[in-house]
């Protein structure tokens, strides 16, 4: 089959990566660029990034956006990046640059991996929109105090998605009342601050439970946690 001539775009992508990938091994971490018109496929790893996930840049061109359901833990992205990186693109801006927690498996290993990822526009189209994205991400030590903490959050995250049509199902009032149960105030105490009946206030109380589907304490605090009420 005849090779088709390349195109000026695909020679300002070709150059721009080259760009990169002269100094890529030389940074401290992983440098992805996605191509945005190809449904952010990857355009380009870092050797460092190949060889983690024991593919070869070909392969991975090859699998195209299905290369985060292979490699990332979904659960923990969720459609919380795909937005945040929408945002990016939407707004255009030169200057931005988000950041964000990731989970990536490697090569021979069933252990998540989480990485610290910060994303920009790299190059853009003749209309001035934009084409590729660059990723520098950076690997989070297990053994540090910042693992556990975005486990944490992770935890949580999931927990608010979960649980949040229960959660909407409350009114203002008992979300005051959960907040104050979780804080350890007792019936009395809620009913003097709020000026209403402690039988009216054990009734919210009840409601709570039966709403929430919960039958302890910890369990209404991890609602309150998770949708900002302490």
């Amino acid at each position: 089959m005849e090779k088709q001539p390349e195109s000026e775009i695909d020679r300002r992508i070709a150059e721009k990566i080259a760009e990169i990938a002269a100094v890529a091994d030389h940074l401290p971490g992983v440098v992805v660029i996605h191509n945005i018109k190809k449904g952010l496929s990857v355009e380009y790893m870092s050797p460092r990034g190949l060889r983690l996930l024991g593919i070869t840049l070909e392969e991975l061109k090859c699998i195209g956006p299905q290369f985060y359901e292979r490699f990332f833990n979904q659960e923990a992205t969720d459609d919380f990046i795909p937005k945040l990186i929408n945002g990016l693109l939407e707004r255009n801006d030169d200057e931005e640059i988000i950041s964000f927690f990731e989970q990536v498996k490697f090569k021979d290993s069933e252990e998540w991996v989480w990485h610290l990822s910060t994303l920009k526009i790299l190059m853009r189209d003749e209309e001035g929109s934009p084409l590729l994205t660059i990723t520098i991400a950076i690997k989070v030590e297990p053994d540090t105090h910042i693992t556990p903490k975005v486990n944490r959050l992770l935890d949580e995250s999931k927990f608010l998605r979960e649980n949040v049509q229960a959660f909407a199902q409350l009114g203002k009032r008992e979300q005051e009342i959960l907040k104050m149960v979780v804080l350890g105030k007792s019936s009395t105490e809620i009913a003097e601050e709020l000026f209403i009946s402690e039988k009216t206030v054990n009734t919210h109380r009840r409601n709570l439970k039966v709403k929430l589907r919960v039958h302890s304490h910890y369990e209404l605090s991890q609602f309150a946690r998770a949708f900002d009420l302490i």
